[in-house]
């Protein structure tokens, strides 16, 4: 079954050309489904772009998606016209008497930025909080996770001497639990970020799951054990030029910008970089879907809680 979206939504004909199945609203209307409720935090500077990266991955699935778009507030985009933002996005006030199956909130770009210099800190911890009543499970992709650390273990923000940009190699550190079943024993994943993701801390602050990690990069994928919520250190949606697109803006600002790491062929900028890391990501995307959203979610939204239990009718 496909994703359903918006029928004017840019992702339907860009989908569409690569040969994955959306559905428009109008055409689901026609199909006597209970579909699974998605909403997508999205607070990537490119929106449209996050949008179909993220529909893309969410695609990749035998189950049919009502995928929401949420904005944190009306403050004007450089990168998203005013238009698109009005037309798709909704307002956390007009939503948050909702339930939903699952959430994803995305990366940012705050890189150095304190997280109590963060300018809509409050919005997003009061959305990350109101999850954990109102989603049956969340997953943070990137800035998202420092920022619920943070909220749910008051943990601070910790930095790496020097940003991390790259496709960085994985080891799966529990093969047979669900949300990496199926993934290869080793497996790369984009990362762009400056925050540091260390295995001791997150062993000795948390209660979460390290499901796998990186020597170079640190620890990649975490879980809670009610799978309510899933913690991504890089960005696995990442298209792939989206590294290269991230360098040379960041080299027009300081032309001492690292070459990302293990990215482009024989590290010559010339090059065009291809993507090494899809497999894993619809992987990851799936099982998350299914494992954690749908076998654990209940038919009707209504009964959601803090505290899901798994509902014997969605079981396969």
């Amino acid at each position: 079954m496909p994703i359903r979206i918006p029928d004017l939504l840019p992702a339907v004909d860009l989908l569409n050309s690569e040969n994955i199945f959306v559905m428009t609203e109008t055409r689901a209307m026609h199909q006597d489904v209970r579909p699974l409720k998605v909403l997508l935090l999205n607070l990537m500077p490119k929106k449209i772009e996050t949008e179909n990266q993220l529909i893309r991955m969410l695609s990749n699935s035998p189950l049919q998606i009502n995928f929401e778009l949420l904005r944190i507030d009306h403050t004007e985009s450089k990168n998203t016209p005013i238009a698109h933002l009005n037309s798709f996005y909704r307002d956390f006030k007009d939503i948050k008497q909702n339930q939903y199956d699952g959430l994803i909130v995305t990366g940012a770009p705050l890189g150095k930025v304190p997280w109590e210099n963060v300018r809509y800190r409050d919005e997003v911890a009061e959305i990350i909080r109101w999850s954990q009543v109102h989603v049956t499970s969340t997953m943070f992709l990137c800035w998202a996770v420092e920022a619920a650390l943070n909220i749910f273990y008051d943990l601070p923000k910790q930095l790496r001497d020097e940003k991390l940009s790259g496709v960085y190699e994985h080891k799966t550190r529990h093969k047979h639990e669900t949300l990496t079943r199926g993934f290869d024993d080793y497996f790369k994943a984009p990362h762009s970020r400056y925050a540091d993701y260390q295995e001791n801390v997150i062993k000795n602050h948390t209660d979460l799951n390290i499901l796998a990690s990186s020597e170079e990069a640190g620890v990649y994928l975490m879980a809670s054990s009610d799978r309510k919520k899933v913690f991504v250190t890089g960005h696995p949606e990442y298209d792939a030029e989206t590294l290269a697109q991230e360098y040379w803006r960041d080299m027009d600002v300081d032309d001492s910008t690292p070459v990302p790491h293990h990215y482009f062929p024989a590290d010559n900028v010339e090059k065009k970089p291809y993507s090494n890391w899809r497999s894993h990501a619809n992987l990851l995307f799936c099982n998350w879907l299914n494992y954690y959203v749908y076998q654990m979610t209940p038919y009707d939204l209504g009964e959601n809680n803090a505290t899901p239990t798994v509902n014997q009718d969605h079981k396969s």
